[in-house]
């Protein structure tokens, strides 16, 4: 399910192939129930609460309002789990940071180190992945012959992915913020071409996308 907000593409980016895609590899690379048709609300629908996962994306420009901040806070405390991916630099760190902070006022994000069980739990990763954008990986092989996974902001230097996550009283992960990598990405683009399906969407972000899943429903 993905959460609504405003601001840039907000919740449109990636959105819907992303999530008709992951839905689809679900089904057909776990047992789990998945329904086929990804739903997406604002956060302060009273239907949030029915649903065990969200997911938001490219997160630059949110602005969580009271009434938002107040419904995620609520959602995350009884047991929900967030994802937010596709964001990259310190510039877009700080401005998630400073929303967070609104959401969970008195919690600090751990960064996950790479031996944490949500990189083993179906499939074995050596830690968090740096998928980027189609568009970027692409643009970088043809024009030098190889392929960069950093999508860089001006006057920021290349730094590798993070998984940074915001625990419970009780060390469960509540919200995972996948920072500087597009994972959702590698499962929009999947079909763009051969290359990219095999050097990301299958190798880093559909294994790390149902380590996630798996992980949260687990926990």
């Amino acid at each position: 399910m993905r959460a609504e907000f405003y601001g840039g593409r907000g919740w449109g980016t990636d959105f819907p192939n992303a999530d008709f895609n992951f839905t689809w590899r679900l089904h057909q690379l776990t047992s789990m129930a998945v329904k086929p048709d990804p739903d997406h609300m604002p956060l302060t629908d009273p239907r949030l609460p029915a649903h065990p996962f969200i997911l938001m994306v490219d997160p630059r420009s949110v602005y969580f309002d009271e009434a938002e901040a107040e419904a995620l806070r609520n959602y995350l405390l009884n047991g929900g789990f967030l994802m937010i991916d596709d964001f990259w630099g310190d510039r877009m760190w700080e401005h998630i940071y400073d929303q967070m902070k609104r959401v969970l006022p008195g919690r600090e994000p751990v960064t996950l180190t790479d031996d944490h069980p949500i990189f083993s739990a179906v499939f074995p990763l050596p830690g968090a992945p740096q998928v980027p954008s189609e568009d970027s990986a692409h643009a970088t092989m043809n024009a030098e012959g190889l392929y960069r996974t950093w999508e860089y902001e001006i006057r920021e230097t290349p730094q590798p992915a993070q998984f940074r996550a915001y625990l419970d009283d009780h060390g469960r992960i509540m919200a995972l913020i996948c920072w500087n990598t597009d994972i959702t990405d590698g499962w929009e683009e999947e079909g763009v071409s051969q290359w990219f399906f095999e050097n990301f969407s299958e190798k880093y972000s559909y294994p790390i996308g149902i380590n996630i899943l798996f992980y949260t429903m687990t926990h």
